[in-house]
């Protein structure tokens, strides 16, 4: 039997991960095994997760809580590899751009272990960001490489990457919410409302971009109320800073499917995520990116996506500009939905 070992620590890994898990039980014949790192670790940020998704339980947690990066990515290093030396497993599957991924990746192309990639070739052209030296690293020693988009592939072939090891399989995000979008309960809410997420560290540990983030919030909420599922980083940033949220409603990070369910019935979308960005598409709604750039630069030509930064007048413009607006709900750069599938088809040849 072909030994398959996933690493996981973030909740949108455990999103894709729970896709690519019910692919590999629909085919039969491979073992999986799951590493839970522990970078997001509390009830709201990992156990619903599981429980919702129907993952098991991690056959390994790790129990590396929030650090520096270099600390946690050294941490994440050695205690992966003492799974793989225990496991020895025939491939390594990692997911997106965390620290968890460029952990579980070094650990793994160190030990001669193959690394399937799930989510490569995305760019944001921003070294700044860590997510994108992690998924650069993570794509360098992979494998395979299993591209959601036309664009990632082609930046892929761009850097010299042999095209026997790209394979373009659609986005992983978007079986996620095809098959849970059914079990997402009724927004309980009435009358218009916004969803908005901020964690990125280049917003969070930054006053000033912070500060400016929450004021364009707390504009657009008072004729519009926005609902803000604040990341317990963030919630710590803004008491540290002094800032206020004025009128915005602030709640407890939510699980998947109640954000789905908050997504689904709002006028619009207002994140630094890069899941929730795709989510949002993909259930019909507008989007405002709070950052600089986005790797899903789809979303940005078909009109979709306004990448706003963090300027509070752009962002209540770029709000203004997606109001009423309707999407072209025939688009389809993410695939077909079955991007498990796809992956699974394809690490069927691990010798």
């Amino acid at each position: 039997m072909k030994r398959l070992l996933s690493v996981v620590g973030a909740r949108p890994q455990f999103v894709k991960a729970a896709v690519v898990s019910r692919a590999i039980a629909r085919a039969g014949g491979l073992e999986h095994k799951l590493v839970h790192t522990g970078q997001h670790y509390d009830d709201n940020m990992s156990d619903i997760f599981f429980r919702e998704l129907d993952i098991a339980r991690p056959d390994f947690a790790l129990g590396v809580r929030s650090s520096s990066h270099g600390e946690m990515t050294g941490l994440m290093l050695a205690g992966i590899e003492k799974v793989l030396l225990a496991e020895k497993p025939d491939a390594v599957i990692v997911y997106g751009d965390t620290n968890s991924t460029l952990a579980a990746a070094l650990a793994a192309v160190k030990l001669h272990v193959p690394v399937a990639h799930v989510e490569a070739g995305l760019r944001s052209f921003n070294m700044r960001m860590p997510e994108e030296v992690n998924r650069i690293v993570a794509d360098r020693v992979s494998r395979w490489l299993f591209c959601p988009t036309a664009t990632a592939e082609r930046n892929l072939l761009g850097e010299g990457i042999p095209k026997d090891q790209i394979h373009k399989v659609g986005d992983v995000m978007y079986d996620a919410v095809l098959h849970y979008a059914s079990r997402a309960p009724q927004s309980k809410r009435s009358g218009g409302y916004c969803v908005a997420t901020v964690h990125r560290a280049e917003n969070t540990d930054d006053p000033q971009r912070l500060a400016s983030i929450l004021k364009a919030l707390d504009q657009v909420a008072q004729s519009t109320p926005i609902v803000l599922p604040l990341h317990p980083r963030t919630r710590a940033r803004v008491k540290d800073f002094g800032l206020s949220t004025g009128k915005i409603e602030v709640v407890e990070p939510v699980g998947y499917l109640e954000m789905l369910a908050l997504v689904r019935g709002a006028e619009a979308v207002f994140t630094d995520s890069g899941g929730l960005q795709k989510e949002a598409f993909f259930l019909g709604r507008p989007c405002i990116t709070l950052r600089d750039e986005t790797e899903w630069v789809e979303l940005v030509e078909l009109g979709a996506n306004v990448v706003a930064g963090t300027d509070a007048q752009a962002i209540v413009g770029a709000w203004r500009e997606l109001a009423g607006r309707s999407l072209d709900a025939a688009a389809r750069p993410y695939g077909s939905g079955d991007a498990g599938g796809a992956i699974v088809a394809a690490l069927r040849g691990v010798e």
